[in-house]
C-alpha cells in the first residue's frame, strides 16, 4: 500500500475532498498506484492528511462512483481495471437497484407527455430582465434571420460552460444550435449519412423519440442492453461502422452511470472500428452527491465523440434549445451545408439564454435547481422507507429527476399507473414490477402526503 500524500492548498477554492480525489485519480491514470492495489483505510488517510473522516469518504465516494475504485466488504478499496487491454479488475459494487438483466430483449420507452416543473424552481424575474436587455439593445440584429449554426454569443457562452462545468473543450465552430433534441438529431442523422454510416446502436431502455428518428430516416438500429454499469458494449457492432446513441453519465430511465475503464473501452471501440459515439448527457448536471461525473468527451481520444446537450430539464419546459458538439471533421462538413438550412431556435430565446449565461444567472439557477431537486428526492426515499419499505424498493438515488420503484404487489403494473394518474402523478413503467417515478413536479411541501395517500391506495389488496 503506497502513502498517498496530497499537496493541499488552502488558498484554492477547490474543497479539500476534490483536491485528495484529483491526486489519487491522478496517480491512478498514470499508474503510480496500480490495478487491484489497495488504498488506505478512511481514518488512516484522515490522519496522515489531517482531513476529517467525512472529507476523506466524500473523495473515495466520487472515485467509486466514477469507476476508479472499487470496494469489499470488510476489507477496504481497491484501484479498478481502468484501461480496458489491461487485466480484469473486481467490479465497482453497484448502488443502483439491481436486476437490469431482466429488461433484455424489452423495447425502448417513451418518457412521459405531461411532464411539468414545479414553478418555484426557476426564476423568470431575471430570465425577463436579460429577455428586456435583449430588445433594448440587440433589437437591430432581430430584423436579421439567426445563424443556421446557432448565434455566435449563445455558441460561446455554452462553450466556456461546458469546459467549467463537464470538462469539455470545444470551439463556438464546433457547437451546432437547434430547436430541441429532436432537430439536432435530424441534423446529425444528414451528417452520418454524408460520411456513410448507416447503423445506429441505441441502448435499451432508451429514449424512443430519437429511436424514431433513425429508424424513420432509413438507419439500421441496433438494441444495445443496459446494464447497471451503461451500455453493454461488447454488444456493440464490430463489422460494420456504427454511431452508438449512449447516455454515460446518467441513463435516461435507469440512471445507470459508465465507469472509467468501460469509458475507455468505448473510446477504444469507436477508434478500431472507425465508428461515431453520440454521447446525450442527459441530465448531468442534476447530480446530488459528490461533483457531476465527467463527460465522455472530456477524456482523451474523443475525436469520435458527438457531444449532445440540452436545456429542457434545466430551464422550463417551453425553451425548446439544444446543441451538438461535432469533431472538427464534422464541424467543417456541418458548416459545408449550414447554408441549406434555416435556424428553427428562436432568435430572441438565444439570445436570452446567452445573456442568462453570460451574467451568471444559469450558473446559480442550477445551483438552486440542484440542492431543491436533492431535497425532493430525501424526500421521496423517506416516504418510502418509512410507509412502505415492506413492498416497495427505491433505486436510481443519486441524479436526475427520477427514481425507480420495485413493487411487490398483487396489483399489475396498469392498476398501480392508474391509481397514480388519480393523484396527478405520472409513471412509466420499464417491466413487470419495475416503475419510474417523477417527483421534479411535485411541490416540496406535498411529497410527504401526496406519497402517503398513494401508498395507501397501492398497500390496499397488495
Amino acid at each position: 500500500m503506497k502513502a498517498i500524500l496530497p499537496l493541499l492548498d488552502e488558498s484554492r477554492k477547490r474543497p479539500y475532498y476534490l483536491q485528495v480525489y484529483d491526486y489519487i485519480k491522478e496517480a491512478i491514470l498514470t499508474g503510480n498506484i496500480m490495478e487491484g492495489e489497495k488504498l488506505p483505510s478512511l481514518r488512516s488517510l484522515s490522519r496522515s492528511t489531517g482531513l476529517s473522516v467525512t472529507t476523506i469518504e466524500q473523495c473515495y465516494n466520487q472515485l467509486l462512483v466514477e469507476g476508479y475504485i472499487y470496494s469489499k466488504a470488510q476489507s477496504g478499496y481497491y484501484v479498478t481495471n481502468v484501461f480496458p487491454h489491461s487485466k480484469k479488475a473486481a467490479p465497482a459494487e453497484s448502488k443502483i437497484l439491481t436486476s437490469y438483466s431482466s429488461m433484455c430483449g424489452k423495447t425502448s420507452i417513451p418518457l412521459p407527455e405531461n411532464l411539468k416543473y414545479d414553478p418555484h424552481c426557476f426564476d423568470f424575474n431575471k430570465w425577463k430582465k436579460c429577455m428586456n436587455k435583449v430588445i433594448t439593445e440587440y433589437s437591430p440584429t432581430l430584423f436579421f434571420e439567426s445563424d443556421p449554426q446557432g448565434e455566435l454569443f449563445l455558441r460561446t457562452e455554452i462553450s466556456k460552460y461546458l469546459y467549467i462545468s463537464r470538462g469539455v473543450s470545444c470551439t463556438p465552430d464546433q457547437i451546432i444550435i437547434g430547436a430541441g433534441t429532436q432537430q439536432i438529431t435530424n441534423h446529425l442523422s444528414t451528417l452520418l449519412r454524408k460520411i456513410n454510416i448507416e447503423n445506429v446502436a441505441l441502448e435499451n431502455p432508451g429514449y424512443i423519440p430519437v429511436r424514431n428518428i433513425f429508424r424513420d430516416r432509413g438507419f439500421a438500429i441496433t438494441s444495445v442492453n443496459v446494464s447497471d454499469k451503461g451500455l453493454i458494449i461488447e454488444k456493440l457492432p464490430t463489422n460494420i461502422r456504427t454511431a452508438a446513441y449512449v447516455s454515460p453519465s446518467n441513463n435516461v430511465f435507469t440512471g445507470a452511470v459508465m465507469p472509467i475503464g468501460r469509458r475507455y473501452e468505448l473510446l477504444n471501440w469507436s477508434v478500431e472500428n472507425d465508428s461515431y459515439i453520440i454521447e446525450d448527457d442527459y441530465d448531468s448536471e442534476l447530480r446530488y452527491f459528490g461533483k457531476p461525473i465527467p463527460a465522455l468527451k472530456s477524456l482523451k481520444n474523443n475525436q469520435h465523440v458527438i457531444y449532445l446537450g440540452s436545456f429542457s430539464s434545466t430551464l422550463f419546459a417551453a425553451v425548446k434549445i439544444s446543441y451538438m458538439v461535432l469533431p472538427d471533421r464534422l464541424a467543417s462538413l456541418f458548416s459545408s451545408m449550414a447554408k441549406d438550412y434555416s435556424q428553427t431556435c428562436s432568435k430572441l430565446e438565444q439570445l436570452t439564454l446567452a445573456l442568462f449565461m453570460e451574467t451568471g444567472n444559469y450558473q446559480t439557477h442550477i445551483k438552486k435547481l440542484r440542492k431543491l431537486y436533492s431535497q425532493k428526492l430525501d424526500e421521496v426515499i423517506n416516504v418510502f422507507e418509512r410507509e412502505a419499505s415492506d413492498f416497495i424498493k427505491v433505486g436510481n438515488t443519486s441524479s436526475g429527476i427520477n427514481v425507480i420503484l420495485k413493487i411487490n404487489s398483487k396489483k399489475n403494473i396498469e392498476k398501480l399507473k392508474k391509481d397514480a394518474e388519480k393523484f396527478g402523478i405520472p409513471l412509466t413503467s420499464l417491466e413487470d414490477d419495475l416503475i419510474i417515478f417523477y417527483y421534479n413536479q411535485i411541490p416540496l411541501k406535498e411529497i410527504p402526503h401526496l406519497l402517503t395517500d398513494l401508498i395507501k391506495v397501492w398497500r390496499a389488496d397488495s
